[in-house]
């Protein structure tokens, strides 16, 4: 069902893959948006090793919500800092792609866990976490990424 990667020599282990998702804080999400639009948005995410999900949070309402409702079918591309070998100029970047179905966390005490993990990928301020949980958390919307298919590679930008 899925694509294999064409540039397979560039591809880069299962297990780097998953180092990427649990170091990096960020990536671009992309689900159908309107009018058969792709929609692409940075978010902050939670790699969960305990059950293989990605997750993360937002508002309770809008074009995302939208668009999931609509088709729960989504990517998610993240890429880590990279490195430049001694001597070059070049970065050397891992990127990876998750194919999968998102859906709402519907459970309150798992949606307070997938804030708290996200927060703590950021800071270890614990009463910043307390004073997000109580005012932010009931405006708050966590997602679940469950893969179907991952890749990632390794590019050298020269």
């Amino acid at each position: 069902m899925f694509r294999g990667m064409r540039r397979f020599k560039q591809q880069i282990t299962e297990e780097e893959c998953l180092e990427v998702l649990t170091q990096e804080p960020r990536g671009v999400l992309s689900v159908l948006g309107d009018d058969g639009y792709p929609y692409g948005m940075p978010m902050n995410h939670w790699y969960s090793a305990e059950d293989n999900r990605i997750y993360f949070h937002g508002a309770k309402e809008g074009h995302k919500l939208d668009a999931i409702r609509a088709c729960d079918k989504v990517s998610y591309c993240v890429y880590d800092r990279g490195y430049r070998r001694e001597g070059e100029w070049a970065l050397n970047i891992r990127s990876v792609i998750v194919f999968g179905r998102l859906r709402l966390v519907e459970d309150e005490e798992k949606a307070k866990k997938i804030c708290t993990q996200l927060c703590q990928k950021f800071t270890d301020d614990k009463e910043y976490l307390e004073k997000e949980l109580k005012y932010s958390f009931p405006r708050v919307q966590c997602l679940e990424l469950v893969p179907e298919h991952m890749s990632g590679k390794l590019v050298n930008e020269s």
